[in-house]
């Protein structure tokens, strides 16, 4: 049995009883609400996983909160969004947040010399869903709005470390086995073929540096499922890229002490998954690119590393090597477990990772600083009510969207 403890606390999985968790959590909720945030495009809507994620959601009565961050391209698309969610039986906050009114509010923070207007995508979501969660809940679990496996065990388990009082902990991140629900086979290429070989490099290069060793504890550092303190989530910088996961463990480092920090078994899990890209502009090559100037940002930011191109050429050299023998041993784990593993396929796709490096060496060093949208201790030292207008916004939005549906259904209902 896997028993092994990480610099931060790894909970396992030992078959624990999840009703009396369950139990436990209703409870604790009632002193101290919690919310979810789901950050989402408007496409989710018509993928059969978050129909599964609002039903399981509906069932978690340790869940006071829902808050939908949504991109929606029309009114049209935010009122089937508000349709859809309207199910659930917490009070659900759906953000429009490319909606005029949203848009209106963050181009005020912007004449108050506040300007979020060049942060888009995922980080934006994140953001303001933290932001209107903060509210009401004193702990917030977020997770994507593509998990195809999703139970109600996955915020559960998420939550209720930061709600027992006596565990101390202010951050829980989520690690799974990330296998095929329909074709058996490994998955989570960035942190199999890229991540995973990058810091045994890196560490390898660079020596002992507590932050490789941080990053280094957390089984799955990619995955999007995590939960936090409402304190904890006004005080960090949130990443606009897509190096977001990795970027906001950095926060969570430099915000937290390490005891206060955990990671949590989910069991099989399965979303969506991204292309490898054409580019280093794209899927998930980007990603990866995202990924390494985070860490080169980090690494300079908190250890003091003073990063030249030649570490980049020697970085390259070693994690070549390091990718080849986690390969052989990720091809011997699959045949073992009857898993189908494309073991050319692997080797090609590290290659494209491998150069990947360059260039986001050279991003690095070009532009050290970075994308982070400013932590809302910042935002609301500018506008203090700022919560309360997005909250609101929310509201009205909703409500104008219900209105144009009960006109349209009149309008198109048989006399």
């Amino acid at each position: 049995m896997d028993y092994k403890q990480e610099l931060i606390t790894t909970i396992h999985d030992f078959g624990c009883n999840s009703e009396l968790l369950e139990e436990k959590l209703i409870q604790l909720s009632e002193q101290a609400p919690t919310a979810v945030v789901i950050p989402a495009l408007y496409e989710e809507l018509e993928r059969p996983a978050l129909t599964r994620i609002r039903n399981h959601l509906g069932q978690c009565a340790f869940v006071k909160k829902v808050v939908v961050s949504l991109y929606a391209k029309t009114i049209a698309q935010y009122a089937k969004a508000v349709e859809f969610f309207e199910s659930l039986p917490q009070p659900t906050a759906v953000i429009w947040e490319n909606g005029e009114r949203v848009t209106r509010i963050l181009e005020t923070l912007g004449d108050r010399n506040l300007d979020l207007s060049s942060f888009r995508g995922k980080g934006l979501a994140v953001w303001l869903g933290l932001g209107v969660a903060s509210l009401d809940a004193e702990a917030i679990a977020l997770h994507d709005a593509d998990i195809i496996t999703y139970e109600r065990s996955y915020p559960l388990k998420l939550l209720y470390p930061l709600l027992e009082k006596e565990f101390g902990l202010a951050f829980n991140k989520a690690y799974y086995a990330r296998i095929g629900s329909e074709s058996r086979q490994l998955n989570g290429r960035v942190m199999r073929l890229f991540v995973t070989p990058l810091l045994t490099a890196l560490t390898e290069l660079l020596g002992y540096q507590n932050y490789l060793r941080y990053l280094n504890a957390f089984r799955y550092p990619l995955s999007g499922e995590f939960a936090m303190t409402s304190d904890l989530a006004l005080n960090i910088r949130i990443p606009s890229n897509w190096g977001l996961e990795v970027g906001l463990l950095a926060e969570v480092y430099r915000n937290v002490a390490q005891k206060r920090i955990a990671q949590i078994d989910l069991g099989v899990f399965d979303h969506k998954h991204q292309t490898v890209g054409s580019s280093t502009k794209e899927g998930l090559q980007k990603m990866c690119r995202d990924i390494l100037r985070s860490i080169l940002r980090t690494l300079t930011e908190t250890e003091q590393v003073v990063l030249t191109r030649e570490h980049l050429h020697s970085l390259r050299i070693k994690f070549r090597r390091q990718a080849q023998d986690y390969t052989r041993q990720y091809f011997v784990d699959a045949r073992v477990n009857n898993l189908e593993f494309g073991r050319h396929q692997e080797e090609v796709t590290t290659e494209l990772f491998e150069a990947v490096i360059a260039e986001a060496g050279e991003d690095y060093f070009s532009n050290p600083a970075g994308a982070q949208i400013p932590d809302w201790t910042r935002a609301l030292a500018v506008m203090p009510d700022l919560r309360e207008q997005l909250r609101d916004a929310a509201l009205t939005d909703a409500a104008e969207a219900k209105a144009l549906r009960v006109v349209h259904n009149e309008a198109v209902s048989p006399v």
